[in-house]
């Protein structure tokens, strides 16, 4: 589209009907295009929607608050209150929607089989958390504490071999870059890692387009427990309630900082 140009042309005192002879366009839609002209404002609001259609598609259980986040880190600034308008008048919703059902969330789809269940001779299924090499099975979750400015998140990834945690991120938002975040920091840690499973709950962090990219990324196998079983991620519960009775529960916190300091160390 050459039209931008004749419009810095014009600016600059270029006759329209001299630069269109010269670039053998049209004078009549170029005037026209000139007269309705998109604005600078509504080029930046499409940019906007743009980095907010980004946000939605890659985590369709955002709300507009995470969107906006997720679109000021793309470069795309704005507040709160017009990722709303914009995600209202294009309706992108949350997926989770209103709260609905027991815990107020609608529980969503696994995007992974459980490869870590197992049925007995009796046909009850159970969960074998269990490795015969490092790399074979790694087991990550999410976990929380407040503090006076807000909450913090942990994700950890523990490898079933060893039952040492591999690596981890904090944050001060659970998004899908949490979980994305300690993955990547899990498999520099220990390299090459292709066919190792992954196993989590059905968090949106977990289902998100963003990590199932980083799994494929590094040739890594997902796998899901069910909705609102703890047992089918046992291990990482375990090692969570641990953290929370031996450090985390044992004072109060001023800053996230410190929080932060307190997990790493």
């Amino acid at each position: 589209m050459s039209y931008p140009f004749v419009k810095e042309l014009a600016a600059d005192g270029v006759p329209v009907a001299v630069t269109c002879r010269v670039l053998k366009l049209s004078r009549q839609p170029c005037k026209r295009w000139l007269a309705h002209r998109v604005t600078d404002r509504e080029l930046d609001e499409a940019h906007r929607a743009n980095a907010l259609f980004d946000a939605h598609r890659d985590d369709p259980e955002f709300g507009h608050r995470l969107l906006a986040d997720e679109a000021r880190d793309a470069g795309e600034a704005m507040s709160d209150r017009t990722a709303w308008r914009i995600a209202a008048s294009n309706g992108w919703w949350s997926a989770l929607g209103k709260q609905r059902g027991r815990g107020g969330r609608k529980p969503g789809p696994p995007v992974h089989d459980d490869l870590c269940a197992v049925t007995d001779e009796h046909g009850r299924t159970r969960h074998v958390f269990a490795a015969d090499a490092p790399n074979e099975l790694w087991l990550v979750d999410i976990t929380e504490h407040k503090t006076a400015e807000g909450k913090l998140y942990c994700c950890a990834i523990k490898d079933a071999f060893s039952s040492r945690i591999v690596r981890y991120s904090v944050d001060s938002r659970m998004k899908s870059r949490l979980a994305v975040q300690a993955l990547e920091n899990a498999v520099a840690m220990r390299g090459d890692v292709a066919g190792c499973v992954v196993h989590s709950d059905r968090g949106s962090q977990f289902r998100s387009r963003k990590f199932l990219r980083a799994l494929t990324r590094h040739r890594m196998i997902g796998s899901m427990g069910r909705v609102r079983s703890s047992g089918d991620n046992a291990a990482m519960e375990s090692f969570f309630a641990l953290l929370q009775k031996n450090v985390l529960d044992r004072r109060s916190w001023s800053t996230r900082e410190q929080l932060r300091i307190a997990i790493v160390t």
